[in-house]
């Protein structure tokens, strides 16, 4: 018999998932909706062969059917994480780790998240980083050492919060 495939698990804290499900009904009730209006007005301009608000929309009506399908196959396969699950004063999903940066002595706030919610720009660190794998199961008081490909770099697990 053939090999089974592997299905991604898309692991994710509650607080992702519901985002994704809001971006899903945004997606599909609110901008489809007006693409299909920008379609609308583009065909009453006659000729489409060479009208380019028709190719625009077509395009992105494209870029949201393609989204809207990203979505559900990740909705699917969601393994929801909750920070209840955590051990009592270690890092997990859904924790938010104050770390001090050992070399620079900066110190930085992350919310530990699944992959398809990591965004550095709001501080929310994936659980498969480097960083992220290397702090997870510690606690407060720990220094853990991350390779990375610049070099090694320490940090100091200076909080943990799971609420």
């Amino acid at each position: 018999m053939g090999e089974e495939a592997q299905i991604r698990r898309y692991e994710m804290t509650q607080e992702g998932y519901d985002e994704l499900e809001a971006e899903l009904e945004e997606l599909t009730n609110v901008k489809l909706k007006e693409i299909a209006q920008k379609l609308g007005e583009a065909r009453e301009q006659g000729d489409l062969s060479e009208n380019a608000e028709y190719d625009a929309a077509k395009n992105e009506q494209s870029e949201i059917a393609g989204r809207i399908d990203k979505i559900k196959h990740m909705l699917k396969f969601a393994v929801v994480i909750s920070k209840d699950a955590n051990e009592k004063g270690k890092v997990g999903m859904g924790s938010v780790v104050k770390l001090l940066d050992m070399e620079f002595k900066d110190e930085v706030e992350y919310k530990i998240v699944g992959p398809t919610e990591a965004n550095s720009l709001k501080n929310k660190l994936s659980n498969e980083s480097p960083v992220g794998r290397a702090i997870l199961g510690h606690k407060k008081g720990d220094t853990v050492k991350v390779e990375t490909k610049v070099g090694t770099l320490k940090y100091k697990i200076m909080g943990v919060s799971n609420k």
